[in-house]
């Protein structure tokens, strides 16, 4: 049973920074890519940023330059730092891996609980 806990939202004001966490436990064999994901009321889940497991990067246009995700292998876990916040970046965040939970299964999507970000203005 693989679990992804998020932590780190919260409220905070315009110009501001958080720091989410999500960390997979369970049996995990490897963790492929892990995203994060946005979405705020009203609106479709949309994509924030990426990370491959060699390291390689990739945002939405609207966070670049604000936003960092990095990860820690050793301890399965994703960040996502975020800095200069803005009203906009309201929503409630989720993190997604790819991973095997042993050598023999093929790669499966899980999703965290989500956690909420709220920037005031």
């Amino acid at each position: 049973q693989v679990q992804l806990v998020e932590s780190g939202g919260g409220l905070v004001q315009a110009g501001g920074s958080l720091r989410l966490s999500c960390a997979a436990s369970g049996t995990i064999f490897s963790i492929n890519d892990l995203y994060w994901y946005r979405q705020a009321p009203g609106k479709q889940r949309e994509l924030v940023a990426a990370i491959t497991t060699g390291g390689s990067t990739n945002y939405a246009d609207s966070v670049k330059g604000r936003f960092t995700i990095s990860r820690d292998n050793a301890k399965n876990t994703v960040y996502l730092q975020m800095n200069s916040l803005k009203p906009e970046d309201t929503a409630v965040y989720y993190c997604n891996a790819v991973l095997r939970g042993d050598y023999s299964s093929p790669p499966h999507d899980y999703w965290g609980q989500g956690t909420q970000v709220t920037v005031s203005s």
